[in-house]
């Protein structure tokens, strides 16, 4: 039986909305030609960042035809109900309808509807554009001189081809013809932006795949997490260290990379002096990058970390993983400043004794010291709830009360 091959290709797709829009293609077409009469034996979805994907195996070449019998009025029915049963019905005039009698109900029309099957390359046709023009993308845009027509076409990254090809694997597969917004559907897609931007024709799936990866470009997504999971940990194996692993920004990275090269960086070990969890959290959330530990020490973090490119460079990744290195660095020695900074005295300690007694705070304490200058200064919480200091009270009464409920200790929330 004949396979569907789908696939769309844009513009870089943000890497959070991939696996949704991906589910969300293969149950609208999947839906799509369900309805219209078509069976299928499988369908599953691919995606990267510039492409989704849809295989539909053994799909049927066409719709069967439908032979339906359609019940009207009596004979005797007035005017207005037998013109609604020929608009429903989809009938010219009365006289090709059919009359049959029933011993009960006496004489009543019936219309015989024939409708002949449809090519599925047809049905596809309808179906994709339909789909293109709909898709529940959570945020989406329009480009080129197009946009200022109303009704232009909306995708979540400007839209660069459609490769959609159809036929049983025993024949040449033929091209589903269709066009929007001048773009047409084709058997030709594009490898790696950088080290395959040339066209490539394509047959079916399995021809598609085998020149996807020799045009470097890993089709399947979790193909691509299993590869940089497996050489971010042995590259970090090999350098002594233990990759600390994250499945969250593991799913974000495969969705940036087409073709994953795995890296490792470095910091100076001074930033090391920031608490762990910071050095995570700037390292995963702006760089996108994994940290490491050393072999054996526990949850102390080592000064090198794991990243993650698109590109087979020609110095072996030196330069990409130095650029990613100086960010961090930058963004590490905010950090730092921030902390060392948090951690000394502030000046001026006599000023805040008032508010220290009445909190209950140590000024030996750098964070107790924020906490009375907070209330000596009256900085304001909500001009209807009051100061800062008022906030904390309130919280320690609420605290109070919690706490036998929950039977926890209330001395940790008052220290």
């Amino acid at each position: 039986m004949p396979d569907l091959l789908l696939e769309l290709r844009s513009e870089e797709i943000p890497a959070r909305m991939q696996r949704k829009a991906a589910g969300d293609l293969r149950k609208m077409l999947t839906d799509g030609l369900v309805e219209a009469g078509l069976t299928y034996e499988a369908a599953r979805e691919y995606w990267t960042p510039r492409r989704l994907t849809l295989d539909i195996r053994g799909l049927t070449a066409r719709s069967k035809d439908i032979r339906e019998e359609i019940k009207g009025p009596s004979t005797s029915a007035p005017e207005q109900a037998v013109q609604g049963f020929l608009r429903k019905a989809g009938l010219s005039s009365i006289a090709e309808a059919h009359v049959h009698s029933d011993p009960k109900k006496g004489d009543f029309y019936v219309a015989h509807i024939s409708k002949s099957g449809r090519a599925a390359e047809e049905i596809i046709a309808e179906l994709v554009p339909d789909i293109i023009r709909n898709f529940p993308w959570p945020k989406s845009m329009r480009w080129g001189p197009a946009s200022a027509k109303p009704g232009s076409l909306r995708w979540v990254r400007p839209l660069q081809s459609i490769l959609c090809t159809f036929g049983p694997e025993t024949e040449e597969p033929v091209v589903v013809d269709f066009e929007i917004d001048g773009i047409r559907s084709g058997n030709i897609t594009y490898g790696h932006r950088f080290h395959a931007p040339d066209a490539i024709t394509v047959r079916r799936f399995d021809d598609y795949v085998s020149k996807l990866e020799a045009a470097k470009v890993v089709l399947d997504a979790d193909r691509r997490k299993e590869i940089i999971l497996a050489d971010a940990r042995n590259l970090a194996f090999a350098n002594g260290l233990d990759l600390v692993e994250d499945e969250g920004l593991l799913e974000e990275v495969s969705g940036l990379v087409e073709w994953p090269v795995v890296l490792m960086g470095e910091f100076e070990e001074a930033f090391l002096a920031i608490p762990a969890e910071v050095i995570r959290l700037t390292i995963r959330a702006n760089q996108k990058c994994f940290v490491t530990r050393p072999q054996g020490e526990g949850e102390a973090l080592s000064n090198r970390f794991i990243l993650t490119a698109n590109i087979e460079a020609k110095d072996g990744g030196k330069e990409i993983a130095h650029g990613n290195g100086k960010v961090v660095r930058a963004r590490l020695s905010d950090a730092l400043y921030f902390w060392t900074t948090d951690q000394g005295d502030l000046p001026d300690l006599g000023e805040f004794e008032a508010s220290a007694e009445r909190f209950g705070l140590d000024l030996k304490k750098p964070l107790d010291q924020r906490m009375a200058r907070l209330d000596h200064l009256g900085v304001t919480f909500h001009a209807k709830l009051g100061t800062q200091g008022d906030r904390v009270e309130r919280i320690k009464r609420l605290a109070r009360e919690l706490a036998p409920i929950v039977a926890q200790s209330i001395s940790p929330l008052e220290g």
